[in-house]
């Protein structure tokens, strides 16, 4: 499964430049006036894992594919798109094909750069950005509610959603976003059926200037206690200096990173925050073809694991042979590592491990 994360903020706050830097591709409109992205940017990002470059060093495959996150660069939302306002609905809707939320807040003063309410204040900002996803929210529950009501008269399980569809009217009209409310069973359910922007987590990225990264700001600081207030993740980025980054080589890119005091591109962290904030993992296959990563939810079975690669693998699955990665490395090879005992046989209700080395036996 590949990770989908849309980019979204009020127009100039960095999207698009962020967009560039997350994906080392120079590709996504970045231009000084609002609306410029006119259709959603998609790329496909490789998961930077340093533990597939130790594998394919130890088993020298012919190619070596990294997992993938989807990132979706939407254009900027402003007050009222939730009614059409700005390009409006047909982004929202965007957003709702995606697992996670990235959302940016500018937290930098240019003069040069305009900022569509005049002023920069992050959460000010935030806030119009989550009152418009609410509103989205609202009229698809109040829509779904009208078709409920329609199928309720003796269909006592519509009657039942109604009620539900209700209760969760009620919460976003008073500024509840669908996440605080996904405890509940039925709303859970619900929810599914009809997928909320809500409902989905949120990274808070703090798009600052080069001189944001050594010095918080007061923008950044009530970015930050805002993020805490969500439950959210903060991460610190200057989108401007990783676009900058993407011309570099590994070598000079580290170098140029470390003068700030940073150990990491801005990418690794926002695709660390996502696999975190959604739950999800990695495994490995590795044999002479292709040393591989495959995303997975934390708590997943080894048949539903094997499914990812393939589902007839899932439906014929008998048995995963497993090494722990740090055993593979420590002993170098499959077949050492069979020799000293460390792979393992596992059935249906071995549950896959982070950084599992996996083999699995199926029927045809």
């Amino acid at each position: 499964m590949a990770l989908s994360i849309g980019i979204v903020g009020l127009p100039n706050v960095g999207k698009s430049t962020l967009f560039n830097a997350l994906t080392r591709a120079q590709n996504a409109a970045s231009a000084n006036y609002p609306f410029c992205t006119i259709e959603p940017n998609k790329a496909v990002v490789p998961v930077p894992d340093s533990r597939l470059a130790v594998l394919a060093e130890l088993v020298q495959p012919q190619q070596v594919v990294p997992a993938t996150v989807d990132f979706v660069d939407i254009a900027g939302l402003v007050r009222g798109a939730s009614q059409g306002e700005g390009l409006g609905n047909q982004f929202l809707a965007n957003i709702r094909d995606c697992q996670a939320i990235v959302h940016v807040l500018r937290c930098f003063d240019d003069p040069d750069i305009v900022h569509v309410d005049g002023t920069v204040d992050p959460v000010r900002d935030a806030e119009t950005i989550e009152t418009e996803l609410l509103l989205a929210d609202l009229a698809a529950m109040e829509r779904r509610a009208e078709r409920l009501a329609k199928q309720a008269k003796g269909d006592k399980k519509a009657a039942a959603q109604l009620e539900t569809a209700r209760r969760v009217i009620q919460a976003l009209a008073e500024g509840i976003p669908a996440a605080a409310l996904l405890d509940d069973t039925a709303v859970a359910q619900l929810l599914r059926e009809t997928p909320l922007i809500t409902a989905k987590p949120v990274i808070f990225v703090l798009n600052v200037d080069e001189a944001g990264l050594t010095t918080e700001t007061e923008h950044q600081r009530r970015a930050r206690d805002l993020a805490a207030r969500r439950g959210a993740q903060a991460i610190t980025v200057c989108a401007r200096m990783e676009e900058e980054l993407a011309g570099l080589s590994p070598e000079e890119a580290a170098e140029f990173l470390a003068s700030y005091g940073i150990t990491e591109p801005g990418l690794h962290q926002v695709i660390r925050a996502g696999y975190a904030t959604l739950g999800l993992i990695s495994f490995f296959t590795a044999g002479p073809k292709e040393v591989r990563a495959w995303t997975i939810r934390e708590g997943t079975k080894a048949p539903q694991a094997a499914g990812v690669i393939h589902s007839d693998f899932e439906r014929g699955f008998i048995r995963a042979e497993v090494i722990a990665f740090a055993d593979y490395v420590h002993h170098g090879s499959e077949a050492k590592c069979r020799a000293a005992g460390v792979l393992r046989v596992e059935g249906k209700e071995y549950v896959v491990r982070d950084g599992d080395v996996m083999h699995f036996l199926f029927n045809v």
